[in-house]
């Protein structure tokens, strides 16, 4: 008896679609970053201060996902940015689909920058590629110290880890000398920015290097037009 396999690769067909993602990001000069955390560690707030500190520099587009209702992409729409909801009922995490049918609503050529702000989950949006350039995990302080070792992947895939609500680490029972040395345990390469977005506390280094790494990838891509033109 010879067995027929007649199931779909998920992940493969996931994989395909983020390369025609990263396709028409390379082609249009878009940079695009998928923002993950857990619920509540403030990847909305973190991406509000980001896009002050950015607008002046970089034209930019957000694209939100959460299970339900509109509120993130309206508070970034408040802030003059194009952006667009995707609902996604009871999925935990974006895919590459999601983000390929919601590109038909931006005019993606205009935008130097996408923020992808993934659905808030430890675990599943690290599992799935949509094409872009950069993960960033935002992670709160007060989510407890063990958590790196505890839900590694998000952190192990991170290429930044932003480590939110620094200024509530008094009241939090939390050492961030140990919550450190737990993502450092689990990711040994990804710089780490402990930041209030509360007070502004470290904001600057993370935006600093944030830039760097938008600017030399649009060099890169520039040398690579150049050299190919």
């Amino acid at each position: 008896m010879h067995l027929i396999p007649v199931g779909t690769d998920i992940m493969q067909a996931n994989r395909e679609t983020a390369d025609a993602n990263r396709e028409a990001f390379l082609r249009n000069g878009v940079y695009a970053i998928n923002i993950m955390s857990a619920p509540g560690a403030g990847k909305t707030s973190v991406l509000e201060r980001t896009i002050e500190l950015l607008k002046p520099t970089y034209r930019l587009g957000v694209i939100e996902g959460d299970l339900v209702t509109t509120f993130d992409a309206d508070r970034i729409a408040a802030m003059g940015v194009p952006s667009y909801q995707i609902t996604t009922g009871t999925v935990c995490h974006l895919d590459a689909r999601m983000v390929h049918n919601s590109l038909h609503h931006f005019d993606i050529s205009s935008l130097d920058v996408l923020f992808i702000e993934n659905v808030g989950n430890l675990v599943c949006p690290a599992e799935f590629e949509l094409g872009e350039d950069l993960k960033i995990m935002v992670y709160s302080t007060v989510e407890g110290a063990e958590k790196p070792k505890k839900y590694p992947l998000m952190f192990h895939e991170a290429e930044a880890v932003v480590l939110n609500k620094i200024d509530l680490l008094p009241y939090s029972g939390v050492s961030l000398d140990e919550l450190t040395r737990n993502v450092r345990e689990v990711n040994p390469y990804a710089p780490i920015f402990p930041v209030s977005c509360r007070t502004g506390e470290g904001l600057g280094g993370w935006i600093d290097w944030l830039k760097r790494q938008i600017d030399e990838a649009r060099a890169d891509r520039q040398h690579t037009i150049s050299a190919t033109a």
